[in-house]
């Protein structure tokens, strides 16, 4: 059977950390509410929530930039050919 890396590396943190709280579930919540609570930024527990997150973030981002551009063309030049005199 192949083994996912991705797993192992997950159980192996999983392990340290109920070793480090003594196997108390108690305590292993404690310390996850106390680190969490040490995050600058905001705690996202669902791919709906990253989603908002990050149309939030770019709405905001959006929102900031000065367009290069100019949505509407410049006003069109009045005709002048029509006083010129006709060379016949």
């Amino acid at each position: 059977m192949k083994t996912n890396p991705l797993l192992e590396e997950l159980w192996r943190v999983k392990d340290d950390l109920a070793r480090e709280a003594g196997y108390d579930i108690g305590r292993i919540f404690a310390e996850l509410r106390a680190a969490e609570a040490r995050q600058p930024g905001p705690l996202i527990r669902s791919a709906d929530e990253l989603r908002c997150y990050v149309a939030d973030q770019e709405h905001r981002r959006e929102a900031t930039l000065t367009p290069a551009l100019k949505v509407e063309p410049p006003p069109a030049r009045p005709d002048h050919t029509a006083d010129a005199p006709s060379h016949v």
